[in-house]
């Protein structure tokens, strides 16, 4: 990338016009800093005055009017001269505008480029690429020299407290010069000692057995014996050529320690096992066989009471997987219905302009069906216009009837729904009635479907549920096909009575109760049925609840607060991790069959019992983040190890802290798991901070199925509160499984 044009611009920097609304639209100076990581810009603000953003926290660049800022406070004039950097996480977006059409491109050329170029660097060049911008800020007067201050900054930045006895030795140790300053290859020296892992010399040495390097032959004994792997020489030497950078030892067809460690930070040696990285399940099974990542209230960016409503926020669900989203729909003014959290203070958004954003970004990650939840409060001439806007916005790709001839008995599969969008909502007639012309024309009111806000008195409201009536267009009920919503009356009723497209909504507590009371009974529900869960009307800070539980029940759309960092939600993006973040996880066979015996609570025997071992040794990590951004602060590391599953295997250990190391910690801590139902476990890695005059704090974590762990020595990445992938950090883990006696 060095030397190129792109770079070169951005290095340079120039003017642009920030937007933040109608009235605030101000130029200010953007600029690349030298360590070509950093994006500088000028700030009017006192105390201000070097606002800065890493392009790591750049999670894409959209030219044109593509934001809901820009599209709200720019002319359509100007919309080759717009631009937005869209943040991971929760940062907001910057919506700017350059002097030119040609320049914008450039601005967003530019960055698209520097940004995929630091993405593809490997682990290890990234690591590296973040040392040393931490030496440059170190070198305060910049002369390319450390002092011995310097390095005692250093080391604070990198999260390491060093004993400073310890410190000077290895200080004088490098100071080959005697200057009482490090220099060129005095600082590579420092570097070299200070990310020596001993852990991987060991590993390395025991294989290492070809005049100190490895061969062919001794990297498929390490694949077969430590990885459980089986390879063969040719994939051996795939391997060295692929990760092996000193030239002289590739031509030998060798291994070095460096190339041994790029592989080991490589994806394919990583603890996610990378066949099930990609799509790699059967994606022709009925709908309701699959668990459907699922998001409640979609357009809010924060809390339920007062918090904003966006268009980018399902934007960014979406792009997370999110195959179901949440459609709060009212009427507004202007005849235009709006979007937000009824009878709240929550801000609005207009339906044509969710559904236009839903349209745009559906298929980005994946191409299977996405699934509208429309929770309805609209007049009848407002749901005409919902119709008019989904119809002509979304198109062909609406289901508006049943796909192929006569009347189905049983769902499509998401292979058959590719790219296309489904309606959940209310409906007037049986769907079997469009298919007998004769059917009496039935009543234009409908029981209004209501998230409760009330979980005190579950039966007051029941009681004003059923008297709530609400008209219902025929335009917007000819749209709901696979997906109608209706009331449940219990397991009973809804065999005697609901046809397989009928599905009903539950509040978290009274799915809960249906989970653990009648689990067996909701597993043969759901294998013929759809269920939602949404969240408790009480949890106004948009908290979630554990959607383990209801999975373990075979509720396919379990729908979270997406815009809530959590534990819960870390669970929820492990669990559909896999299969190419297609948002759909196949339910185990014996959850889609509809006399299954199958109960996560009382566990009776049967195909789901298969007895496992879990044997994990967390080892090290490497150069965790602060937790404070203080100087001083460095962080005291301790790892949890848990199992997510049935009530049985669900489970909970945790190594020691590290005191004040949060570079390069060693715990060498084995523990051991029992696993009956390994089909529905999650295993999840979390590092926190150890505090012992409050809770520790969050530092990072990663969670995978059980069934996805590769064995062996593996690298674990870690992810931030946001689920986006830290960079620069990861846990090395041994793990092995074996069949239970």
């Amino acid at each position: 990338m060095e030397g190129s044009q792109d770079l070169q611009f951005l290095l340079q920097g120039g003017d642009l016009l920030k937007v933040r609304s109608q009235s605030w639209k101000k130029t200010r100076f953007f600029q690349l800093k030298e360590d070509c990581k950093t994006m500088w810009h000028e700030s009017k603000k006192i105390l201000r005055t070097n606002q800065t953003f890493s392009l790591d926290d750049i999670a894409s660049v959209r030219l044109g009017r593509q934001s809901e800022g820009l599209k709200k406070n720019t002319d359509e004039m100007v919309e080759d001269r717009c631009f937005t950097i869209v943040f991971k996480g929760r940062r907001k977006n910057l919506d700017l505008m350059a002097s030119s059409d040609e320049e914008a491109k450039q601005w967003v050329s530019s960055l698209q480029k520097v940004v995929t170029n630091m993405n593809n660097l490997s682990k290890l060049q990234k690591r590296e690429h973040w040392i040393f911008s931490c030496l440059k800020k170190a070198d305060k007067n910049k002369d390319d020299k450390l002092s011995d201050s310097e390095v005692k900054n250093f080391l604070r930045l990198v999260n390491i407290e060093v004993d400073d006895v310890y410190r000077e030795m290895l200080f004088k140790k490098c100071d080959k010069s005697n200057t009482g300053f490090l220099a060129g290859e005095e600082i590579e020296h420092f570097y070299e000692l200070l990310t020596y892992r001993e852990e991987i010399a060991v590993i390395y040495g025991e294989y290492a057995r070809t005049s100190g390097f490895m061969s062919p032959q001794n990297l498929v004994e390490f694949l077969s014996k430590e990885q459980r792997e089986k390879a063969t020489l040719a994939e051996a030497h795939n391997i060295i050529n692929k990760y092996e950078p000193d030239e002289s030892a590739k031509e030998k067809k060798l291994l070095s320690k460096d190339g041994f460690l790029m592989f080991l930070h490589s994806p394919e040696a990583l603890v996610l096992n990378p066949d099930h990285r990609g799509l790699h399940q059967d994606m022709s099974q009925p709908l309701n066989h699959y668990f459907i990542s699922s998001s409640h209230n979609t357009y809010l960016m924060e809390d339920q009471l007062t918090g904003p409503s966006s268009t980018e926020a399902y934007v960014r669900a979406l792009q997370k997987g999110c195959r179901c989203v949440e459609l709060d729909c009212w009427d507004g003014s202007d005849e235009e219905p709006v979007i937000y959290h009824g009878y709240t203070l929550t801000s609005n958004i207009l339906f044509r302009d969710a559904i236009q954003a839903i349209k745009d970004f559906a298929f980005k990650t994946s191409e299977y069906p996405v699934i509208l939840s429309l929770e309805n409060h609209c007049s009848v001439k407002q749901q005409e216009v919902m119709a008019r806007h989904m119809s002509s916005i979304l198109g062909s790709a609406l289901v508006t009837a049943p796909l192929g001839d006569g009347m189905p008995s049983n769902f499509p599969s998401p292979q058959e729904l590719k790219r296309k969008f489904l309606i959940k909502g209310k409906k007037l007639n049986k769907l079997e009635a469009s298919f007998t012309p004769e059917a009496a024309p039935t009543d234009e009111d409908v029981t209004e479907e209501e998230e409760s806000n009330d979980d005190e008195d579950e039966q007051k409201e029941e009681e004003s549920s059923k008297k709530k009536k609400l008209k219902l267009a025929k335009e917007l009920s000819d749209m709901v096909v696979y997906c109608r919503s209706v009331h449940f009356n219990g397991f009973q009723d809804a065999r005697d009575h609901l046809s397989f497209y009928e599905m009903s909504s539950y509040k978290e507590k009274k799915a809960l109760a249906l989970a653990e009371e009648h689990a067996n009974a909701y597993i043969r529900h759901n294998a013929e049925k759809l269920s939602r869960i949404y969240p408790a009307g009480s949890r106004t800070d948009s908290s979630n609840y554990d959607p383990v539980p209801l999975w373990n029940a075979g509720c396919q759309i379990v729908a979270l607060n997406f815009q809530t960092s959590c534990s819960d939600m870390d669970v929820n993006q492990g669990r559909f991790l896999v299969n190419g973040r297609s948002g759909y996880v196949l339910k185990p066979a014996f959850m889609r069959e509809v006399d299954t015996q199958f109960d996560p609570v009382t566990l009776t025997r049967g195909p789901w019992l298969q007895p496992k071992t879990l044997h994990v040794m967390v080892i090290s990590a490497q150069q965790l983040p602060k937790v404070n951004n203080k100087k001083s602060s460095i962080v005291d590391p301790l790892v949890k190890v848990q199992i997510h599953g049935v009530p049985a295997d669900a489970n909970e250990k945790t190594t020691n802290y590290i005191e004040n190391n949060g570079f390069n910690p060693a715990w060498n801590e084995s523990f051991q798991f029992q696993v009956l139902v390994p089909d529905l476990a999650l295993v999840r890695f979390a590092v926190r901070d150890h505090d012992s005059t409050s809770d520790d704090e969050f530092v990072g974590q990663y969670t995978l199925p059980f069934s996805s762990l590769k064995m062996g020595y593996r690298h674990v990445p870690l992810l931030n509160k946001n689920g986006d992938l830290l960079h620069y950090t990861g846990l090395f883990v041994h793990i092995m499984v074996v069949d239970a006696q």
